[in-house]
């Protein structure tokens, strides 16, 4: 099972405030860790969203809003794709993330073919895979 692990922005990484030494350190262990059993895909830091935009889809021309972003509860600041056997595993895993007070990170499972069913016809099916080979290529 694969999930994306998010992890929430607040008003320091908003407001662009890097992270010090030593959770740059304990973070890097933590991810070490995490490559050697095999369980981390990727993970990233993201910038503020001062740096980003957003974009609304409504029917007609696509809507564009630049950043920043009020701080709420559905900005990210970083991310981890991991892939472990079960949603307690990836739990198990996020629990030992060097956070301290405040920190909150969400954990949400990555669709696999499978879970779409009939509706992934064969050609779809046949395009994703082709789709991710060259994603993995270009790696």
């Amino acid at each position: 099972m694969r999930f994306m692990v998010i992890v929430k922005a607040s008003k320091d990484t908003e407001a662009g405030v890097m992270p010090s030494t030593e959770l740059l350190a304990a973070m890097g262990q933590f991810n070490e860790e995490m490559v050697k059993a095999g369980v981390m895909q990727a993970g990233e830091g993201l910038h503020p969203t001062s740096k980003g935009a957003r974009i609304k889809y409504s029917g007609g021309a696509p809507v564009v809003t630049e950043g920043p972003f009020p701080v709420s509860g559905d900005l990210a600041c970083g991310f981890w794709l991991i892939e472990v056997r079960s949603k307690d595993e990836a739990i198990a895993w996020m629990k030992r993330a060097p956070f301290d007070g405040g920190a909150e990170i969400e954990l949400r499972q990555i669709f696999s073919t499978e879970d779409f069913g009939e509706s992934l016809t064969p050609e779809l099916r046949e395009r994703e895979e082709r789709l991710c080979t060259e994603v993995a290529a270009r790696r």
